[in-house]
């Protein structure tokens, strides 16, 4: 049997070509494991009660766009981190941000731009499943690379106009994915005016917005308040996962514009599946908690300061902006990648595991992501220290 063309040229995911790398290779060392975005941070002791208290509500099916109450969360927590007023009506939850990403790209991309097929704009190296979503949606993924020489961040204006007028929809993510770059206010106003000229709409990933070191990075939706924006033009996403360190909670909302949003929910109705209630109730407490949101964020400032100690002197090795993951210079990443498992048992993930070929390069070459989610600082400087002495002298 065929599988569809539109996937047929489809890599292996990052994490089963990393598992081939490594194959059965032992480490040389105690493992520690930095390859996966995976948060080991402790959440509320409460968690475990929320549940128990809801577990008779596994026995109902749960509202699919998400509980009032959970919706209501969502939007006061908009409020109070962006300034910004997003009626629940305005929000859609979700089993993560893939799924919505997915679907999002699935029910508003339209089947021609300007009478050709329609491009998706898509950092590279970039979070997997916006290319997906894409050849789902039946439109051509056109990636756009991040480098140093444009801060980690795509360069979206030095598109051609003949790009830009096929664009149905620009993916942005901030703090990005792997590099750690922050979109500034004025940035993402360029990005505004662009969609409007060209009439497309913006995606904003902000699953990294809630760990940072000093100032908040910006969010779309204030930016798009600020310049009196279209909210038509602005769909957001973000999640429970790395802000309250609950990846296995599954909880992710995208908001929208009303129009937007109708059309986002009525999609979900058919296909999607929704997150059981005494979940949503754990949700409804952790968007209303800051205390252990901070408390996590310390943990990461310290993390901060211990990669640059230890890489003090290393050029292009430093903490970054924002979000746990390092972006590491490398003269090959696979071969850096399988050298630092055998001869350290530090595991990691090569850049371009996470980038797309094109007539430019994978930008994600030459790199390795290595996520500092280790349980504490000790750990962490031990993975950072071998990595060093094995990478870097």
């Amino acid at each position: 049997m065929q599988i569809p063309e539109r996937f047929s040229d489809l890599p292996d995911y990052a994490f089963p070509r990393l598992r081939a790398l490594l194959g059965d290779t032992a480490p040389g060392g105690d493992v520690v494991a930095m390859s996966i975005g995976e948060p080991r941070h402790p959440f509320p002791d409460w968690v475990a009660d929320v549940i128990a208290g809801a577990v008779a509500e596994f026995g109902n099916y749960p509202p699919n766009e998400g509980t009032p109450e959970l919706l209501g969360a969502i939007s006061a927590w908009i409020k109070q981190r962006h300034g910004v007023d997003v009626a629940p009506e305005r929000i859609l939850t979700a089993n993560g941000t893939r799924e919505t990403l997915f679907a999002a790209t699935l029910g508003l991309c339209p089947e021609e731009k300007n009478g050709q097929k329609p491009l998706v704009l898509i950092p590279n190296p970039f979070y997997q499943v916006y290319s997906v979503g894409a050849l789902a949606a039946g439109a051509e993924p056109f990636y756009v690379p991040a480098t140093r020489d444009t801060g980690f961040l795509p360069d979206y204006n030095a598109l051609p106009k003949h790009i830009l007028d096929r664009t149905a929809i620009l993916f942005i993510c901030s703090p990005s994915n792997p590099q750690g770059a922050v979109a500034s206010r004025a940035y993402l106003t360029d990005l505004l005016d662009l969609a409007e000229q060209h009439d497309f709409r913006v995606f904003a990933d902000e699953c990294y917005s809630e760990i940072y070191r000093d100032t908040p990075p910006p969010g779309l939706l204030s930016v798009a308040a600020e310049a009196g924006a279209d909210p038509e033009r602005v769909v957001t996403f973000n999640s429970l996962s790395k802000r309250s360190s609950v990846p296995g909670l599954r909880s992710g909302f995208a908001a929208a514009g009303p129009e937007t949003m109708v059309q986002m929910r009525r999609m979900r109705s058919y296909s999607g599946a929704p997150l059981p209630a005494p979940l949503q109730r754990v949700a409804e407490r952790l968007w209303a908690d800051e205390d252990h949101v901070k408390a996590s964020r310390d943990m990461y400032v310290k993390k901060y300061d211990v990669a640059n100690r230890v890489f003090d002197g290393v050029d292009g090795c430093e903490a970054p902006e924002a979000g746990f993951f390092l972006w590491l210079p490398v003269d090959d990443d696979e071969k850096a990648t399988l050298k630092l498992w055998q001869q350290t048992g530090v595991r990691v993930l090569p850049g371009a595991y996470l980038g797309r070929e094109t007539a430019d390069g994978n930008a994600g070459r030459g790199y390795i992501r290595a996520a500092m989610i280790t349980a504490d600082e000790a750990e962490l400087e031990r993975g950072l220290t071998a990595l060093r002495d094995c990478l870097y002298r």
